[in-house]
């Protein structure tokens, strides 16, 4: 099961184009290609010779690093992996999921993908890195798609081989920005990296469209193991001369619990304020972890991209984790790494089912996405469809075709929806200035 490469091009901002079939290699392609082991020669498709019916993926996060960490998102692709291949596979095929860990590193960033290259991988699902700018130069020369990235970089949103499946950062900031627009002074503590230069602006967008003005933007560490100083001075400017309570945003990934120890002891000398962040710095068990009902996370909002955890619209990927990784404590049903994953995987089982008995390979499963596939996900999303240029194109962001987020709260130490159904923040961040 082999077939000639499409060759790609490299894109413009705001304006993505697709070279005939005339197989010239763009400039960027041949740079890449030259970086990868197994050569432009070797076309990423089905794994082993012709006849093989083994399907071949990669699932990448960090794991074991000082800052965020993603294990569960590798592991529940190995479990999917089982349970799809104990029914069967995917129309008879195996799914063989290799996984990488980018131990949030920009040389290990590239690595995995040059491992994706060598290994004929079909495509990159379910997966989360901070180094977009390292990898994504390896899988476009190569011509893998990248399916369901967690949507931490714009990257995800620009690149004509990245399928996001939800609106990433742009959509949750711009969604907390609308929700917040009600308070005082409003704080953002987030990552002094180059994602999280990306935050401010997306959370402006939501607070200037409710006649809000923009944030203070305070930079942290995404590694440092206290934020005494972060949370004094985030105290300091959301509680000065305000007449309504002013609101913190901590974004900073696994550590939003280290400075929410450092922002519990230093509130009790300062008025009442309110946090909020978004899902994927906060789930259930950071609400427990700081005290439930008591903790500082009472009334927060969050927003996620999809309904909570207890909605029955999981019980498919909760069937695959008890019956294939019970036990496993790295796979959390309501981490939003694990559902991005969940979903991600269930998109790429629609794009082989679409294929039928036709080749599997990198090359044919983004021609079904190009050419309009539409995948449903059981409502855990709205029915998903990429285009190369799409409404939200104008600001930067063409790929990002699922704009909606999901509104809850922090309710009696619960997190529970705040408001039914999605919001959909398109026209927020098409107001946006976000092109920087």
């Amino acid at each position: 099961m082999t077939g000639r490469r499409r060759t790609r091009s490299t894109f413009l901002p705001g304006l993505l184009t697709r070279h005939a079939r005339n197989g010239v290699l763009s400039a960027g392609t041949a740079v890449a290609c030259a970086s990868l082991l197994a050569g432009c020669g070797v076309v990423p498709g089905t794994t082993g010779d012709a006849g093989d019916d083994t399907i071949t993926v990669m699932t990448w996060a960090p794991q074991d690093t000082k800052a965020t960490n993603k294990p569960g998102m590798p592991a529940f692709a190995q479990a999917y992996a089982r349970w799809i291949n104990a029914a069967g596979g995917i129309n008879g095929r195996k799914l063989n999921v290799l996984t990488c860990n980018d131990h949030n590193d920009s040389v290990d960033a590239a690595k995995c993908a040059r491992r994706a290259a060598k290994e004929n991988a079909v495509a990159v699902v379910g997966s989360y890195s901070q180094y977009a700018d390292s990898f994504f130069p390896s899988l476009e020369g190569a011509g893998i798609p990248y399916i369901g990235g967690y949507g931490i970089t714009n990257a995800e949103f620009t690149s004509p081989l990245s399928y996001p499946v939800n609106g990433g950062q742009p959509a949750l900031l711009a969604g907390l920005g609308s929700a917040l627009a009600g308070c005082g002074p409003v704080t953002l503590i987030r990552p002094d990296t180059i994602a999280g230069d990306q935050l401010p602006p997306l959370l402006d967008s939501g607070l200037q469209a409710g006649g809000h003005r923009a944030s203070t933007d305070q930079r942290a560490a995404e590694d440092a193991t206290e934020y005494d100083g972060q949370a004094e001075r985030a105290l300091r400017t959301t509680t000065r001369g305000a007449a309504d309570d002013g609101c913190v945003v901590p974004a900073l990934g696994d550590r939003n619990g280290t400075f929410m120890d450092s922002f519990r002891r230093a509130r009790e000398d300062y008025p009442e304020v309110r946090t909020a962040t978004v899902l994927g710095s906060v789930d259930q068990t950071v609400i427990d972890a700081t005290g439930g009902a008591s903790g500082p996370y009472e009334g927060s909002y969050i927003t996620g991209w999809y309904p909570v955890a207890s909605d029955p619209r999981w019980d498919g990927m909760k069937r695959v984790i008890r019956e294939q990784a019970f036990g496993d404590n790295r796979i959390d049903p309501a981490d939003a790494g694990v559902q991005t994953t969940w979903i991600a995987y269930t998109v790429f089982r629609q794009i082989v089912e679409s294929l039928g008995d036709g080749e599997v390979s990198a090359d044919t499963v983004a021609e079904a996405l190009d050419d309009g596939l539409q995948v449903s996900t059981g409502g855990l999303t709205p029915t998903l469809r990429w285009r190369f240029q799409d409404k939200l194109a104008a600001v930067g962001f063409p790929r990002l075709v699922n704009a909606n987020v999901t509104l809850q709260v922090v309710r009696d130490g619960r997190l529970v929806s705040a408001r039914k159904g999605f919001v959909d923040t398109t026209k927020t961040l098409q107001d946006a200035d976000v092109n920087y």
